[in-house]
């Protein structure tokens, strides 16, 4: 991923012209006839859809009372004035918030990537905290289930998908993400945050990374029918994934879903997003108070080739993330930022972000930048924090990663790209020993 530098006859500034493809941001674009129904308390989905014709494409039944469908414009009406409809929303389009670089060649044997080493992983693992006995579902586009450092991570028996048959992922984002999660410590390719997590793949997202709010739904409402039941218990959802908002009304479906999600005990990490030009209050479900929203920063120092230019250093805020202020009363804005890339270098007249390394669809490794990135760290060390301790709830796990950052008030560090603007709060950069400390 690069950008192009613009030279300037004032003081040196890294000025940004890199347009953002879909694949970054999420560009809504809903589909005609396409829309999610919520329903009165008592009434049931079956009967509704049956009584005007609609066949149900998704029933939601724990996370709130529906279902999705195509409904033809001409019963549109009338099921909107059915007294046990509640709602009809139009159905909106979602993407993953990363985008693949061009990685160096990988590494041989097995890498702590400069990432899970930036948050302060391994002083967890020092004092066996690993995440064991702490279930994490990755809602996104599938787990490579054979890939040889996620295969004791993640079984394809409790798993879910609202595409093709299988959560196998086609596309890869989702196997990189659960990397960075849990990948297991085994001498080969990389290490997760939390490498005795348990993994369950939610695939929601398509072979190009994309889906739609009414598949995410879909995924929230399977990990919050089975969390409890599942060995071990679901306890985490990481939504490297997002749109730009749209009313309250078309938006709150999501979020009734993930107000039901948390109020079951498990806590939801999501990514930012990758609009630098968007704040985080304008992001769904970033947005959301009851989420843990993610920025993105470098994990480490880059390099210059052009003396004029100084090197961009670890902790500076990802030219590419959205941001927002948090207010720690409402709980809304990004919460804390963690590493999204590996290192930004200025290779005259560009920027060139090394991705951070981690799992690769179809075996080894690869590289990936954005907030999708950023995301998993947190979720890994909220895995490492349940498990030392249990009882903490949702909002607790959200205060201690919002509150106990590395170098709040002095990071992320501004961004040297002009199009990046400063939103007035340096949260901290996540970091486990501050999290898990008594």
């Amino acid at each position: 991923m690069m950008r192009q530098l613009l030279k300037r006859t004032c003081a040196p500034v890294l000025v940004a012209s890199f347009a953002l493809s879909p694949s970054l941001f999420g560009q809504n674009a809903p589909q005609a006839d396409r829309y999610i129904v919520t329903l009165n308390p008592g009434s049931q989905a079956a009967q509704v859809a049956a009584a005007h014709g609609v066949n149900p494409r998704q029933v939601y039944t724990h996370v709130l009372n529906g279902f999705a469908a195509q409904v033809p414009p001409g019963r549109l009406a009338a099921l909107a004035n059915d007294p046990r409809v509640a709602s009809i929303v139009p159905d909106q389009q979602v993407f993953a918030f990363a985008k693949p670089v061009n990685p160096p060649p990988p590494p041989s044997g097995e890498v702590v990537p400069a990432g899970v080493v930036r948050v302060g992983a391994q002083s967890a693992w020092d004092n066996n905290w690993k995440g064991t006995g702490v279930g994490v579902a990755i809602l996104d586009t599938g787990v490579d289930f054979n890939h040889t450092d996620l295969v004791e991570r993640v079984s394809s028996e409790w798993s879910f998908t609202a595409y093709t048959s299988s959560a196998q992922d086609d596309n890869g984002h989702g196997t990189h993400v659960a990397g960075i999660v849990a990948a297991s410590d085994n001498s080969i390719d990389v290490v997760g945050v939390a490498p005795s997590a348990t993994l369950y793949a939610v695939k929601v997202l398509d072979n190009t990374g994309s889906g739609w709010d009414s598949d995410i739904i879909s995924g929230l409402n399977w990990v919050v029918a089975n969390a409890a039941t599942a060995s071990p218990k679901i306890k985490v959802i990481n939504m490297s994934l997002g749109r730009g908002a749209e009313t309250t009304l078309v938006d709150q479906p999501m979020r009734t879903a993930i107000q039901n999600a948390v109020a079951a005990g498990i806590t939801v990490v999501v990514a930012a997003g990758n609009d630098q030009n968007a704040e985080v209050s304008q992001m769904v479900p970033a947005g959301f108070p009851e989420v843990i929203a993610v920025s993105s920063t470098t994990a480490k120092n880059g390099t210059s080739n052009n003396r004029r230019y100084a090197t961009i250093p670890a902790d500076t805020a990802s030219y590419f993330t959205t941001d927002g202020a948090y207010n720690s009363v409402t709980r809304i804005g990004v919460a804390t930022a963690a590493p999204g890339a590996e290192q930004e270098n200025i290779q005259f007249p560009y920027i060139n972000s090394i991705g951070i390394l981690s799992t690769a669809l179809n075996g080894g490794t690869t590289r990936m930048s954005g907030t999708s990135m950023a995301s998993p760290h947190v979720a890994g060390v909220v895995a490492l924090l349940l498990q030392k301790f249990p009882g903490l709830t949702p909002l607790q796990v959200k205060d201690r990663i919002a509150l106990r950052g590395d170098r709040v008030d002095v990071a992320p560090l501004n961004s040297p790209t002009g199009s990046y603007t400063f939103d007035g709060d340096r949260e901290g950069i996540l970091y486990a020993p501050n999290v898990l400390a008594p």
